[in-house]
C-alpha cells in the first residue's frame, strides 16, 4: 500500500510539472510579443490606479489578528515587484527569480520555527490565490484587452 501511495505522488508530481511546463511554453510565447506585454501591464497598472482591487485589499487587514503580527499586505508587493519587472523579452526565469525572492524575503526570512513558516506559507498562498483570482476576474470583466 506504501508503493501505491508513492505512485500516486508520482503520478501527481509528473502531472503538475507537465502543467508547469506547457504554462512556461504559453508565457515564454506571450513573453516575446511586445504588443501583448504592453498591453498586459497596462491593465495591470489600471487595475492598481482604478483602486479595484480595494477589495482584496480589505480581506488582507486582518482585523481580528493582533495588530503587531498583522501583515502588510506582502502579496500586492509581491505582484506589483513582479508587474515591475515584467517587460517585453523578459525571460521567465527573471520572473520567477523576482517572485522567488520577495518570498525569501516576506515569507520564508521572517519566520521563526517550522510551524511559523508553515502558517505564513500556508496564509500567503491563501491570499495569493484570492488576489490572482480577482486580478483575473477584473482583467475578464473591464480590461479584455489585457489577454492579448
Amino acid at each position: 500500500s506504501s508503493s501505491l501511495t508513492e505512485a500516486k505522488e508520482f503520478v501527481k508530481r509528473l502531472r503538475r510539472q507537465t502543467d508547469l511546463c506547457n504554462m512556461v511554453k504559453t508565457v515564454r510565447a506571450l513573453l516575446n510579443n511586445n504588443s501583448t506585454v504592453t498591453v498586459l501591464r497596462s491593465g495591470l497598472h489600471a487595475i492598481f490606479n482604478e483602486k479595484s482591487l480595494d477589495v482584496t485589499k480589505d480581506l488582507f487587514q486582518e482585523k481580528f489578528r493582533n495588530p503587531k503580527k498583522r501583515q502588510k499586505n506582502i502579496q500586492l508587493k509581491c505582484l506589483k515587484n513582479f508587474i515591475s519587472s515584467l517587460t517585453s523579452s523578459t525571460d521567465i526565469r527573471n520572473l520567477l527569480s523576482c517572485l522567488s525572492s520577495d518570498l525569501q524575503n516576506f515569507v520564508i526570512k521572517p519566520s521563526k520555527s517550522k510551524e511559523a513558516l508553515k502558517e505564513q506559507a500556508s496564509d500567503f498562498m491563501l491570499k495569493w490565490n484570492l488576489l490572482l483570482s480577482n486580478v483575473g476576474k477584473i482583467l475578464t470583466i473591464n480590461r479584455t484587452d489585457s489577454f492579448g
